[in-house]
């Protein structure tokens, strides 16, 4: 987006709480804030630049386009702020990247001996996750205890690689370690013991100690007394650990919340994510009103999970969702997981809801603001052409160097936003010699006669512009009207587009005269924008044929190396690199060649084996 583009989107944000999100051109989150009115706040990055710090300056540089989310609150949007924060850990977020975040205990039952560890996000590895925890040492001492209690190593010890490697620390001599490290000990019991531990983690403490407690009656009654004391001291451990209350996160997990917005224009379907209790992201989808909305969410709902290859465990809906049970169903069918259908009542997950309601209304707002500010400029402009609101526009800019690979880039405007599955570049053929005009007729007489031949199918140069913009003034406008009369397509509107001395837009050009557009600022920024990417287009492909040109000029200085052969080369080889690299088979393996031009090209880029031949000759 530009930056005009970006300033007048965040113009139309609400003067509501929320959080703000900043992406660059990668889509990358960049920066992530809160704000008590969003407008207010984000709209203060596009204004007065001047008063902003360096730091705020680069990241505004970087902003290529940015989302929000309205909150019901201040601390809700302090919340989300923090939650999100968390999972992109944005560049510019500096001064926040002490917080780590809630961390998981991670227990890998997949490896032979199965490990556990402390981590900061879930992985989609095959591992079990526990937790959010309240903070890092909440969770070690969580898993220190369980090692304690079960006598697992808390070292860092690798097995099987290290057993027998070593004598046992002083853990095992202090009898908080079973001595997993010594030989001897079979590798079922640690997995049984590690299975131990996983029931522990889940909460599962009265399962465990039942098992310990039937294993310590078993001791006694085979008058194992020293195992069945053993035994006693693991129960009592395991009965204390349980006592302690694992989990202090957040209750949300596993949960989207669904909302429908729409106003008088559009309409928003939308998704908020929770995981963990945090808020990881927002999916939404606008889309015009539909004729029966509850029938359109059933739909939507239904496309986007079955698209998504997953379904959480629980969906929050706004009403009842159309053969909601039966949905239900088929995800489990083929997911393996039957999510929970809910529409809340009362609690937390009415605010949910609520705010996922809301968040679908303020993006079908802001996209209907984007189309009706589009449309009304698209009949502003049609007002000061003296003709009807141009749907479809088509803009033509010529590229070259001196007459040499002149070019053409031809670029598609529907309903005020580029269409670029319909761009088009020519290279211009018939012109021996530079000439912008001339250069001009011969890419739109080409262009419309592709209209002729493929009209019936109304599709890309089958379709007729309602108005034509070329890169220049009234003396490209001359030189083209004549070409279009000539064609029978004299009545489409054809312009030009005036820059001044500084290379911006200025004015539209008729072949009489000039219309000023500087007092009309939407139409000025949309004629901009137009003449601004057909430059870009024009010239980027006018850059790519001059590299293939500089590539292909070296080749052509080889003795015995033509167009012909020069092209077969680059064709086989891909880059004049590896031609470079390639022995003397290789070449002359290549098609087109023959072995007197392969050794050509192979001398050529290899001369110091050339030299050694010229004075081997001469000695001999």
């Amino acid at each position: 987006m530009t930056f005009e583009a970006l300033k007048e989107k965040a113009l139309s944000l609400p003067y509501a709480p929320g959080v703000y999100i900043m992406r660059d051109k990668t889509d990358k989150v960049i920066y992530v804030g809160k704000a008590k009115k969003l407008k207010n706040r984000v709209s203060q990055y596009f204004q007065d630049t001047a008063a902003h710090t360096p730091k705020t300056k680069a990241m505004v540089s970087k902003i290529d386009h940015f989302d929000v989310l309205v909150a019901g609150s201040e601390f809700e949007a302090l919340v989300l702020e923090c939650s999100l924060i968390k999972r992109y850990m944005p560049k510019y977020n500096i001064l926040l990247k002490d917080d780590k975040g809630y961390p998981y205990i991670r227990l890998n039952m997949k490896d032979p001996y199965p490990t556990m560890t402390l981590v900061n996000k879930i992985a989609n590895d095959g591992a079990s996750y526990f937790g959010p925890y309240g903070s890092r040492g909440v969770s070690n001492s969580i898993m220190e205890a369980i090692r304690t209690t079960l006598k697992l190593p808390g070292c860092h010890k690798q097995f099987p690689r290290d057993i027998g490697k070593e004598r046992p620390c002083l853990n095992y001599h202090m009898d908080r370690c079973a001595g997993w490290c010594q030989t001897g000990l079979p590798q079922k019991s640690y997995r049984a013991t590690m299975e131990e531990a996983k029931q522990l983690l889940a909460g599962n403490y009265k399962d465990v100690a039942v098992e310990i407690k039937n294993q310590m009656l078993t001791a006694a009654d085979n008058l194992e007394f020293e195992l069945a004391a053993t035994l006693r001291d693991k129960l009592n451990a395991v009965e204390a650990l349980g006592q302690r209350q694992l989990v202090t996160a957040l209750s949300l997990a596993d949960m989207d919340a669904i909302g429908y917005g729409q106003t008088e224009a559009k309409a928003c379907f939308t998704v908020l994510h929770f995981s963990g209790g945090n808020l990881l992201d927002k999916d939404y989808e606008v889309f015009p009103i539909p004729d029966d909305k509850e029938a359109a969410l059933s739909s939507l709902i239904k496309q986007y999970y079955l698209s998504r290859g997953m379904a959480p465990k629980i969906v929050l809906l706004p009403w009842e969702m159309e053969d909601g049970e039966l949905f239900a169903q088929l995800l489990e069918q083929n997911f393996g997981r039957r999510p929970h259908l809910r529409i809340p009542q009362r609690g937390d997950n009415v605010r949910l809801v609520e705010m996922a309601m809301n968040n679908a209304f303020q993006e079908a707002q802001r996209a209907t603001s984007r189309e009706e500010k589009l449309s009304g400029t698209l009949v502003l402009l049609g007002k000061m052409l003296g003709m009807d609101p141009p749907r479809r526009m088509e803009s033509y800019d010529i590229s070259n160097i001196s007459g040499t690979d002149m070019v053409a880039g031809m670029v598609v405007f529907q309903d005020g936003k580029p269409r670029k599955s319909d761009y088009k570049r020519f290279k211009i053929e018939a012109l021996a010699n530079q000439d912008d005009y001339a250069s001009m007729q011969e890419v739109i007489s080409r262009r419309f006669q592709e209209y002729f031949r493929q009209k019936e199918s109304g599709e890309g140069f089958g379709r007729l512009p309602d108005l034509i913009l070329l890169d220049g003034g009234k003396g490209h406008v001359a030189a083209v009207k004549p070409v279009l009369e000539s064609m029978g397509l004299g009545d489409i509107p054809l312009f030009g587009m005036v820059k001044d001395d500084k290379h911006r837009t200025r004015a539209i050009a008729l072949d009489g005269g000039e219309i000023s557009i500087h007092s009309h600022r939407a139409a000025f920024t949309l004629i901009g924008a137009i003449q601004e990417e057909v430059h870009r287009f024009a010239i980027g492909y006018h850059r790519q044929r001059r590299k293939k040109a500089v590539i292909g000029s070296s080749l052509l200085e080889i003795p015995g190396v033509g167009p012909t052969r020069a092209k077969a080369l680059l064709r086989h080889f891909r880059t004049v690199s590896a031609i470079q690299n390639a022995d003397l088979e290789e070449l002359e393996a290549a098609p087109h060649m023959t072995k007197p031009a392969a050794r050509a090209v192979y001398l050529y880029y290899h001369p110091e084996e050339a030299e050694e031949k010229t004075d081997l000759d001469k000695e001999t």
